[in-house]
């Protein structure tokens, strides 16, 4: 199977401009193309994980990748997908962002060979630019009328849509044009709220440069309510161990819908779509064995395979049939008097007041012990002891250990 109609099969593919050359180019790894991250946080998530996997997919067909750090656009603000402007970054804030996604992308894909990915910052030409250069050679190309009838405009003309952000669009389409006569970047992939802002791109190549230049969009990551996925309760799953742990990241992936598990291992894991095929007839404890499979290879894939088998172990431990000792620690100060500052400063809950709640609705437990409104303090004999279990609910647990 060659790698478009894999594509296809797992569900990736929402919208192309040309679908006969876009099969050829890839299909025979003479795309350079290119995907756009907005350094908008110091670290990648879960909703740049279909883009990471494309990429890698891509390159491994024999494609070459070009990774666009948007460190310029970053200065606008994309509005696509949002009823708010975002808020101003600082040009030293954006440069550390974007040293930390270099890092994380060397995990899945090469920087080195034939078709080794290159890694460009838009902020080295967008910032030069001149404006009125821009409003004489770029912006001629741009019909307002089409500009207005784009998705990623049409949800911000309610609330007020600047005149920063408006240019947002045609920022893009430069970058594509920019990056096609430079690199010779012949493609470009993203998400499906992009597909407006990636036909300016094309559309510029053509009126400028009379050559041809193609898009396509990915499904973007929704559960099977409609939501996008890789949101938790604690804010988004982030691809850093530091801010998502490995453990948290395999049950983020562990506890998906029945009907979003298989749908999730098409589009994000590497196995071999026959398998996966397979799978899509598995009911009841089939499917949880699904789940698990799904959780351990993108823990491997973002984490590495003795993380994702730590984190296998972990939650076997906490959820039964493991050892207690393999349990995921959070390490605390031993002078803590109330369970609620254990739960605040583990990370379980974000206040106290949340806490409290918990443990009177009865949500909380310490080992086998369901706590209640009595058990507020730490008794002497869990201080002395110097290590419990806490469980918070049914799906969080952790061996607490007083330092």
């Amino acid at each position: 199977m060659q790698i478009y109609e894999e594509l296809v099969k797992r569900g990736l593919i929402a919208q192309v401009t040309d679908e006969n050359e876009i099969k050829e180019l890839i299909n025979n790894g003479k795309a350079t193309f290119y995907i756009g991250f907005d350094p908008t946080a110091d670290s990648l998530h879960v909703g740049h994980f279909m883009a990471l996997c494309l990429m890698r997919r891509l390159q491994l067909a024999g494609n070459r990748p070009v990774v666009l750090i948007g460190g310029g656009t970053a200065m606008i603000g994309d509005p696509s997908g949002r009823t708010d402007m975002r808020s101003m970054m600082t040009r030293e804030t954006i440069n550390h962002n974007v040293e930390c996604f270099k890092k994380q992308m060397a995990k899945f894909i090469n920087f080195e060979g034939e078709n080794g990915a290159i890694v460009v910052n838009n902020a080295d030409w967008l910032m030069d630019l001149n404006y009125v250069e821009v409003l004489r050679e770029v912006g001629a190309c741009f019909s307002i009328n089409n500009m207005l009838r784009a998705e990623c405009y049409k949800q911000r003309m309610e609330k007020g849509l600047s005149f920063l952000e408006f240019n947002y669009m045609i920022m893009q389409s430069y970058d594509f044009y920019y990056l096609y006569q430079k690199y010779g970047c012949n493609m470009q992939f993203g998400g499906d709220d992009q597909w407006s802002n990636m036909l300016g791109g094309t559309e510029l190549i053509r009126k400028k440069l009379g050559k041809d230049a193609y898009a396509m969009t990915i499904t973007l990551l929704m559960n099977s309510e409609g939501k996008k996925m890789g949101k938790t309760a604690k804010g988004a799953v982030w691809l850093d161990a530091n801010k998502t742990t490995p453990f948290e990241f395999y049950q983020y992936w562990r506890n998906v819908s029945d009907e979003d598990v298989i749908k999730c291992i098409k589009m994000l894991t590497f196995l071999p779509v026959e398998e996966i095929e397979k799978m899509e007839s598995w009911q009841g404890a089939e499917l949880n064995r699904a789940k698990e499979i799904l959780a351990f290879e993108l823990t491997k894939l973002v984490h590495g395979e003795e993380n994702a088998m730590l984190s296998e172990k972990q939650t076997k431990a906490a959820f039964g049939g493991g050892s207690e000792e393999d349990m995921p620690v959070k390490e605390i100060d031993k002078s803590v008097e109330t369970v609620m500052d254990v739960m605040v400063l583990t990370g379980l809950t974000k206040s106290k007041g949340e806490a409290r709640r918990l443990i009177e609705g009865g949500g909380v437990s310490i080992g086998d012990k369901k706590l209640t409104v009595n058990d507020f303090n730490l008794t002497a004999e869990l201080k002395e002891k110097g290590e419990f279990v806490l469980h918070k609910g049914k799906k969080v647990h952790y061996r607490i250990i007083l330092k």
